[in-house]
């Protein structure tokens, strides 16, 4: 296998949205070349990337000779051509996360019944085929319907409250999850390397923007007691182990207002829940998956200070060439870092950047947390 540092080796990854573009930032300061494939000639990545290729990911033929071209392959969106993933895998490429792994994850139906199969605490759930199925669990509302594959960033979930509600329902292979009546939604970060090494980072906390069920807010570290903080990171390294990824997981939970601790859903790369360690931790999330699927030593995962993350979703009524209104008042803010995706085009709730806050304190992350959000806005020309 070529080395890392020889001059010929190339990283490939699938998808060119924010996630590897945070990506390519940290595998700079390892002189790693970075190859990317994203359906979006205009992505993220295509600015910045070592080299860039347009093709569908769920293309068997584009994914596998894309594949053929780099070293290690990984991933930064699940939705991608599996078949050709484990064929290249069994050509000898490195694929992480594994395809057997992913072929799991990306359907929230296996999600869960691996959950069930192996004790792993998770909500109450059924699975359908299509909207007419879920009339038979009629006495079980409320559910919120997942679809089993392609949902991301809120899309593919609706709220099923009862049959009148059906109307909304999703007429695809789907989760019906009965609702958890918890206290909070928390995440962890956890890495595994080729050698077993499993490391993971101090759960944070999220809080959603109710219109749209994207994180708005995230908090670190969690408001929560060490016994939730033990039982979460215990779920999320069996986790890890029962499916052996090489990689890096986010594990999301529900917290119950009986201090059950209770899996809500798993990414296999990195996650929203953990943008906030590029300066709030030793090791961001980004460097900690070039470690684990490059086969080095984890880095550490302790909190330099506590942080909010900032969510900066595009303005309500603004839809055109981004503008940053505020930029120059939250710069001139102490501890406040902003991260701007590269996406041109502005339209409502979409991700356009994020913003760490860091104070000697949670509750002063917070305090200036809330003056950033007031203050920097993502508008159109």
């Amino acid at each position: 296998m070529v080395s890392m540092f020889d001059k010929n080796f190339k990283l490939g990854v699938l998808g060119g949205g924010q996630l590897g573009r945070m990506l390519i930032q940290e595998a700079v300061n390892y002189n790693i070349s970075v190859s990317i494939l994203d359906a979006d000639k205009n992505a993220p990545c295509a600015e910045i990337a070592s080299e860039f290729f347009v093709g569908d990911l769920n293309n068997f033929e584009a994914v596998y000779q894309f594949g053929k071209t780099v070293n290690v392959l990984t991933i930064e969106i699940e939705n991608v051509n599996i078949e050709a993933l484990e064929k290249l895998e069994s050509e000898g490429l490195q694929v992480f996360p594994q395809p057997s792994v992913l072929r799991m994850i990306k359907d929230k139906g296996l999600q869960k019944n691996f959950y069930r199969e192996h004790n792993i605490p998770t909500t109450d759930y059924f699975l359908v085929e299509k909207k007419s199925e879920i009339n038979q669990y009629k006495n079980h509302f409320p559910f919120m319907q997942k679809l089993r594959k392609g949902g991301y960033d809120g899309r593919g979930v609706t709220v099923l409250k009862n049959v009148d509600t059906l109307e909304n329902a999703f007429d695809e292979p789907s989760v019906l999850e009965k609702f958890v009546d918890f206290e909070k939604e928390i995440a962890i970060i956890i890495a595994r390397n080729a050698q077993g090494e499993i490391k993971h980072y101090p759960a944070v906390e999220m809080e959603f923007n109710p219109k749209v069920n994207l994180v708005e807010f995230l908090f670190s570290p969690a408001n929560i007691s060490v016994e939730i903080a033990n039982k979460a990171a215990a779920i999320a390294h069996s986790i890890v182990e029962k499916i052996g990824i090489v990689g890096i997981l986010a594990v999301e939970f529900f917290v119950t207002k009986n201090g059950d601790v209770l899996v809500n859903e798993i990414a296999p790369r990195p996650h929203n829940s953990g943008h906030h360690t590029i300066e709030a931790n030793y090791t961001s999330q980004y460097e900690q998956l070039l470690r684990a699927i490059l086969n080095l030593p984890l880095g550490s995962t302790k909190i330099i200070q506590p942080a909010v993350m900032l969510n900066l979703l595009g303005e309500q009524g603004f839809e055109g060439n981004a503008n940053y209104k505020g930029m120059n008042d939250v710069l001139q803010m102490e501890g406040v870092f902003v991260h701007l995706y590269g996406k041109k085009i502005t339209k409502p709730f979409r991700k356009m950047g994020h913003v760490t806050i860091l104070a000697e304190t949670l509750k002063e992350a917070k305090q200036k947390a809330l003056i950033v959000k007031e203050k920097l806005k993502v508008i159109s020309d």
